[in-house]
């Protein structure tokens, strides 16, 4: 096995598994790509380490520099474990009604928590850290709802390495977050192979489904808009908070694999696609590992109560 000179070292190159047991179709296949397993604990870290680098080559990001970003989990984790690595300081804009886990590994990574108010969501947490920004010039906002570098990382890496083990994929399904995972992924495999089919997933306008955003309320991420999502999407599968959860136990209980509720939302939505086409295969992503939902409920608790949870805990 390989000697690697940096835990970074290890971002990208996540392994692809059959969970076709879960396909209702036995003419399609469903494959998880496992982001889980990137260094920090999720899809995140690509975008991250991306944001970074694409902001120390054009001299946005130089030593000494501090980080400011709006995160309430995946992206400040590995913004954090990057920083930390590299020397730079950070500061996460965080909302006070994100888990415990989380508020935890962005402490032991060393980032410096700045709290915005829990009812204003992801969306408070971006306005304060834009007001931050502006109040500092000195520091630096990545702001991964508008960089370039998020869609591109997944155009450059997660694209390339799914058509690479699974050549025969007709059909790319993942949630929509900030939709670069969606957009890097799914132009460069309509690039490659025009024939693929492109599917987002996201919760009905009104409800909330952890690390997911419906684009009926309202915002429109801007590289999604930058992308062309729209004409790239061949359509959308609606997933509600119940669905991602009953998906995400049968991960864990039908694949043995343990991640969060987005990623059952991911694979309830791939399920969909498999129920409406005669054959094929379909590969989605599953986001990240399971740990940081352990408080919530979400693998033991009541169903319906924890689905009730999602509008009063941010995950993501």
């Amino acid at each position: 096995m390989a000697v690697y000179d940096s835990i970074l070292d290890l971002i990208g190159n996540t392994p692809i598994v059959d969970v076709s047991q879960l396909s209702p179709n036995p003419k399609v296949r469903i494959l998880a790509k496992l982001e889980g397993q990137n260094p920090a604990g999720s899809v995140k870290d690509r975008i991250a380490m991306a944001m970074i680098e694409a902001a120390e080559s054009d001299g946005t990001l130089s030593p000494g520099r501090t980080i400011i970003e709006p995160s309430s989990g995946n992206t400040g984790i590995a913004l954090a474990m990057i920083c930390r690595l590299k020397g730079y300081q950070l500061k996460i804009v965080l909302p006070e009604s994100v888990t415990v886990e989380r508020r935890q590994m962005l402490e032991a990574f060393g980032a410096e928590i700045i709290p915005s108010p829990g009812g204003e969501g992801s969306n408070g947490a971006v306005r304060m850290a834009q007001w931050l920004a502006d109040e500092n010039p000195d520091w630096v906002f990545l702001y991964q709802y508008g960089n370039e570098a998020n869609p591109t990382a997944h155009y450059n890496t997660t694209g390339p390495e799914i058509l690479r083990d699974v050549p025969e994929i007709t059909h790319f399904v993942a949630g929509l977050g900030t939709s670069g995972t969606l957009m890097g992924v799914g132009t460069y495999l309509k690039e490659q192979k025009p024939d693929v089919k492109i599917y987002a997933v996201e919760p009905p306008s009104g409800e909330r489904v952890e690390g997911l955003r419906s684009l009926d309320d309202g915002y429109v991420p801007p590289v999604f808009e930058k992308w062309g999502g729209m004409e790239l999407l061949d359509g959308k599968r609606i997933v509600r908070p119940l669905e991602s959860l009953e998906w995400t136990r049968r991960l864990v209980s039908d694949a043995g694999i343990f991640a969060g509720p987005s990623s059952g939302a991911a694979l309830a939505g791939a399920v969909k696609v498999a129920q409406r086409i005669d054959e094929g295969t379909i590969v989605f992503i599953v986001c990240d590992g399971g740990w940081k939902y352990l408080s919530t409920g979400a693998y033991t608790g009541d169903l319906e109560a924890t689905a009730d949870n999602l509008d009063k805990i941010i995950y993501f």
